[in-house]
């Protein structure tokens, strides 16, 4: 075998496939430029802050019990707050994920009476149970302890709907929340320039409002992060960009330090706050995953916008699509058949490092609204920053793809999904 394409041949990718493939590649190499131009400015500013809050050896020592004077834990949290432009931050693996950080965020904030506030239409599923929004909501949602909920829906074109979101903001709105990521939509995702124009209207109709934004999937995608836009708070997860791949474990909330301060009382107890929670072991790799977290979310954009210019090409509709500027990592595709999405999955699934043999299907998942189809052969179970496909098995089938370790697995992985698709007769090359 003397080429690359032998490789691939090898691996399961026929010639038709690997040739429509290579010559969308080719077209890449300006936004992929573009891509590490960004990686390489974020990786300095947090080589920066690392050295800046004298990151040493001493930092990566385990602590257990109550977890009193973790230097590491200590440090850790002053580099993130360097990195997101952070009053303070809260760094921890008893965060279990993204999810969980909003929910302490949101818990810690809001009291009985209050109301939550999103301007940019529904949350993710999992926050839905959080919030109390379905009927069948389990106990301990916000709703159950007083708190409201309004949502203002995004105008067709993606725009905010600032009459609505005016007319929403009300004496008892303490809180808006807002999600950069798409989620399981296929709306936009939102540039932190477009959260900072939301944040400076919502601010001027009513000054003294929290905002708080869910940056999951979209750290290190910009040079800027939305606490730089005016945002209050923002959290996400460990298991995403920033644990590099590494973190097995945690999340971070980040921003005002009255407000940080008060999560970390949530997340603990009243009075005890930052001053307890074990890292056991975790800090050296929590430090060289958020190290790694800009070459690694890299590599993960390039195969979203890889993944949008294939199957764009193939006459799918892409959210964004080929061309368009990047805020997150995930490239949704819509394949339009219960059967499109499924083998598409399968083939991520195939082309995965790890339980690279098995075959995922839809199934009912804890919080979400529908069954669910899952492809992620991770080293980390869970890990969106590792190669990944999901969605849900409802209309208009849109199928959802993110992460990659390394650009050339992200590749592999797209090439592969393209490839199941050909083989069940859904696509033509």
């Amino acid at each position: 075998m003397d080429s690359l394409k032998d490789y691939y041949i090898l691996a399961g990718i026929d010639e038709d496939v690997y040739c429509f493939c290579d010559k969308v590649q080719q077209k890449l190499k300006d936004r992929f430029c573009q891509i590490d131009s960004i990686a390489e400015f974020n990786q300095i500013k947090i080589l920066r802050a690392m050295q800046k809050h004298k990151v040493s050896a001493g930092c990566f020592e385990a602590s257990t019990g109550y977890g009193y004077d973790d230097m590491g834990r200590e440090v850790l949290e002053e580099v993130y707050a360097e990195i997101f432009s952070a009053e303070s931050a809260l760094v921890r693996p008893q965060l279990t994920c993204g999810t969980h950080a909003l929910t302490v965020a949101l818990s810690a904030i809001l009291r009985p009476g209050d109301e939550l506030l999103s301007p940019v239409g529904r949350p993710y599923d999992t926050l839905e149970g959080v919030i109390g929004i379905k009927k069948d909501s389990p106990p301990c949602s916000l709703k159950e302890f007083g708190i409201t909920y309004r949502q203002v829906d995004l105008l067709p074109d993606g725009s905010f709907d600032f009459d609505g979101i005016k007319a929403a903001l009300n004496d008892r709105t303490k809180l808006v929340t807002i999600q950069k990521s798409k989620g399981y939509e296929t709306r936009p995702t939102l540039s932190v320039e477009r959260i900072g124009e939301l944040i400076t209207f919502i601010k001027s109709v009513k000054p003294d409002v929290i905002c708080m934004v869910d940056n999951c999937y979209g750290e290190f995608v910009e040079k800027t992060e939305p606490l730089q836009a005016g945002a209050d708070l923002i959290a996400g997860s460990l298991i995403k960009n920033p644990g590099g791949g590494l973190a097995p474990i945690g999340g971070y909330i980040a921003g005002r330090k009255d407000l940080t301060d008060m999560c970390a009382y949530r997340l603990t107890a009243p009075g005890l706050g930052k001053e307890v929670g074990a890292t056991l072991g975790l800090n050296r790799q929590f430090f060289q995953g958020l190290f790694l977290a800009p070459v690694v979310t890299a590599g993960a954009l390039k195969g979203a916008v890889f993944a949008a210019n294939i199957y764009e090409r193939l006459g799918f509709n892409v959210m964004p699509c080929g061309d368009a500027p990047r805020y997150d990592i995930i490239q949704a595709v819509t394949l339009g058949s219960k059967e499109a999405v499924v083998s598409f999955c399968k083939g991520i699934q195939a082309a995965s490092p790890v339980d690279s043999h098995v075959s995922p299907e839809p199934y009912a998942m804890p919080g979400y609204h529908s069954d669910v189809i899952m492809a992620a052969g991770a080293f980390i179970q869970g890990s969106s920053i590792e190669l990944s496909a999901d969605g849900p098995i409802e209309p208009p089938y849109a199928v959802y793809f993110q992460g990659g370790l390394t650009w050339y697995h992200a590749k592999f992985g797209i090439m592969m999904s393209l490839q199941y698709m050909k083989n069940a007769g859904l696509v033509k090359i």
